[in-house]
């Protein structure tokens, strides 16, 4: 780990995958451990529009959202390597996942529907969970976006019974084979 905590993480490392994997906590984690800054495009966005993501989809729609969502991942892959957390959408957008292949390294989050509905179903703040059986809606997504997400560059399964830091560390050991992104130490 010397290596990337002497700033040498040569490509931001972005976390895509579907809501309720862990995106924002794990990139956090692995941000931590290889001593980089960590950025998450929800709280940018959020932040920007002085609004939240629901507010944004209910006010302006999701169209809308992807466009300022594909600008403002733009914008933080230009800045100096760290990790970055991006919508569970995001990557869905071909140009999206193209300027992340090219300023970037895609981890993709792969978790079962079921870890996935028992992290999210409580939780009311998923503007595309906000339908008469949220349960089937977050299927239909995931079957829906998997296509796109294994077009990530790398894949991490997140387990059931793995903590937030055992999933960066996961993170980090894909990481490692790929010289391109974390040279040798």
């Amino acid at each position: 780990m010397a290596a990337a905590r002497s700033g040498r993480l040569r490509k931001t490392v972005v976390m895509v995958g579907m809501m309720g994997v862990g995106k924002t906590a794990v990139g956090g984690e692995l941000a931590r451990i290889l001593g980089v800054p960590f950025l998450d495009s929800d709280a940018e966005i959020e932040m920007a529009a002085n609004a939240s993501i629901a507010e944004i989809f209910a006010r302006d729609g999701e169209p809308f959202f992807r466009e300022k969502e594909a600008q403002v991942i733009g914008r933080l892959l230009s800045g100096a390597p760290g990790v970055l957390s991006v919508g569970g959408g995001a990557f869905l957008n071909a140009g999206t996942r193209q300027l992340v292949h090219d300023r970037g390294v895609a981890v993709w989050l792969k978790a079962s529907l079921e870890l996935l509905w028992s992290r999210v179903r409580r939780k009311d703040t998923r503007p595309l969970l906000r339908t008469p059986d949220p349960q089937r809606t977050l299927a239909e997504l995931m079957a829906a976006r998997e296509p796109a997400y294994a077009k990530a560059d790398l894949i991490v399964e997140v387990r059931p019974d793995a903590s937030i830091e055992e999933t960066a560390l996961q993170v980090r050991a894909a990481l490692a084979a790929r010289p391109d992104v974390l040279p040798p130490a």
